[in-house]
């Protein structure tokens, strides 16, 4: 999956390649589009985007423990479920080509463990995971707009539900790393469309007591991938036809 992630930016920014030649003539101008912008961004301008998110985790779990022993663990395993939310984040442009993007949000995940366990639902849990990432937009001279990011994320765990089998699940709050690539389309005005592709490095140990009072323990890598599409507005300056 991670392959997967590189893979799908260097995708986005292939676009953006093609399609700046696409539309570049001969006679050294662009063809007609759409929209045709010297560039859409200035410093201190602001994206805001309103996106519905798709949070797919690529789970897996290891070093499980029993009361601290790993005996009889052979096979252990959880799942997560993948969920769907709105989302809001803000973009602020340092430069036309630089930005800084901020995430809100929070996902709700059911983990359940495998048939070896034997305990079926571990908990009910959500995650409110802000996100923070240093973008460079390419400038394409076209309404496509396509954009690459890397930053850091900070995941808390709340609103644990635990399952019938268990008196307290706990999981730690963690930093992770996040990958990036996505691009905007403008629209009539200030509006746009976006598509927005995130990865998150992300693990958390999790704590486990049973209603025996026995306590398993494993790590947790969730290493979600995100993935949005939505609307956006742009506060600050106006577009600049090309000449």
């Amino acid at each position: 999956m991670k392959r997967f992630a590189y893979a799908a930016i260097a995708g986005v920014m292939a676009m953006g390649g093609a399609n700046a030649a696409d539309l570049y003539g001969a006679g050294g101008g662009y063809k007609d589009a759409p929209v045709v912008v010297e560039s859409w961004t200035n410093p201190g301008d602001i994206f805001v985007r309103a996106r519905g998110l798709a949070v797919i985790p690529n789970e897996k779990t290891k070093d499980w423990t029993v009361n601290g022993s790993s005996s009889g663990t052979a096979g252990f395993g959880a799942t997560i479920s993948t969920s769907g939310i709105p989302e809001l984040d803000v973009t602020y442009f340092l430069t036309k080509n630089i930005a800084v993007e901020a995430i809100a949000g929070v996902t709700p995940h059911t983990v359940d463990s495998n048939s070896v366990i034997g305990a079926g639902k571990i908990a009910d849990v959500w995650l409110l995971p802000p996100t923070v990432t240093l973008q460079y937009h390419l400038d394409t001279g076209t309404a496509f707009k396509p954009y690459i990011g890397a930053g850091v994320n900070y995941t808390v765990f709340f609103g644990v539900d635990e399952g019938s089998a268990f008196k307290k699940v706990k999981f730690d709050n963690n930093w992770g790393f996040a990958l990036q690539a996505g691009f905007d389309y403008k629209l009539a005005g200030n509006w746009f469309l976006n598509f927005d592709f995130k990865y998150l490095f992300l693990d958390t140990d999790v704590t486990a007591t049973l209603q025996n009072n026995a306590v398993v323990r494993t790590k947790a890598d969730i290493d979600p991938i995100i993935v949005g599409a939505g609307i956006g507005y742009k506060f600050g300056s106006s577009y600049v036809p090309l000449k």
